[in-house]
């Protein structure tokens, strides 16, 4: 199928600037690795050599994100008449599987680093790590709000992802700055703060997957957008009022199948004309709609 719908064709353009900024991320995230990992070894801390690896991690799961864009903004063909849109859903739940992996891998290590005699950490990565978290914080409202504008989940499990690595950075930043202050007998502070921020990754691994998991399932969509689109439809002239209604969200667009109640005295045309119309109306609507199915039924 060639020729878009603009409904399609808006949720097209939705997937490639989500997919951009997926880019960006995936940028920051190199950066940050580089610097992360310069900072843990001359800084002799392994809670911030396991954010780093983190980062790296990070990359890979943000590649899965991007190619779900990539994939849900194609067009509906004969295979997938709905379009593509469970790909977005489906990336997010991957990147959910992969975080529960992070957190494993960082945790396992930072007990070794804690039943290990090791180095203290020096005091010059503390400066470094608050960069980190000041730039992931924003780089996460950033992709937070992106999400809300696209109606995505896969960018708002992103942006859920850049803030568990600000979590991590913070922990790590509290972990040194107890070791230095303290001392002799205090080395392993930023190995407990590496082993703290597992539990608050796996946690959002957790928050992640279940919003992840709703898009698969066709779990209903808040009531205020049902609401909405109720509005439309009762607006078209000709509707006297409406029996069902139900709207599922497929990617960054939503799916409608709406029940019209008309005059019953109306010819088939006419009811047709109706029908046709609430289709315009609802697929024009700023609700991110790209399919509607119009039963009309008299009143």
């Amino acid at each position: 199928m060639t020729n878009l719908t603009p409904a399609h064709a808006a949720t097209q353009e939705r997937a490639r600037a989500s997919a951009r900024l997926v880019l960006r991320g995936m940028g920051l995230n190199a950066v940050l690795a580089l610097a992360k990992f310069a900072g843990g070894i001359l800084g002799h801390t392994y809670a911030l050599i396991a954010d780093g690896a983190e980062s790296l991690l990070d990359i890979l799961s943000s590649l899965l994100v991007w190619m779900g864009f990539k994939v849900a903004g194609r067009p509906p063909d004969a295979n997938h008449p709905f379009g593509h849109g469970k790909a977005e859903p489906l990336a997010a739940l991957a990147v959910a599987g992969f975080i529960f992996l992070v957190a494993l891998w960082i945790g396992w290590h930072a007990v070794h680093e804690i039943v290990t005699p090791h180095r203290g950490p020096h005091w010059a990565t503390l400066p470094l790590l608050a960069g980190i978290v000041a730039v992931k914080i924003w780089f996460s409202r950033r992709l937070h709000a992106a999400g809300e504008t696209a109606g995505s989940t896969a960018l708002g499990v992103e942006a859920m992802h850049h803030w568990a690595d600000a979590v991590t950075s913070g922990a790590a930043f509290v972990g040194i700055a107890i070791a230095v202050i303290g001392g002799k007998g205090f080395e392993t502070a930023d190995d407990w703060a590496a082993l703290f921020a597992c539990v608050v990754i796996a946690f959002n691994g957790v928050l992640m997957a279940g919003r992840a998991l709703r898009d698969v399932m066709d779990t209903a969509v808040p009531d205020q957008i049902e609401q909405r689109v109720r509005a439309y439809a009762l607006a078209v002239p000709g509707v006297r009022e409406l029996d069902k209604c139900r709207v599922r969200k497929s990617g960054l667009s939503h799916l409608v199948d709406i029940h019209v109640r008309v005059d019953g005295a109306l010819s088939v045309r006419a009811g047709h004309d109706i029908a046709h119309a609430v289709k315009d109306a609802l697929l024009a609507a700023p609700l991110h709609i790209t399919d509607v199915s119009v039963h009309v039924e008299p009143v």
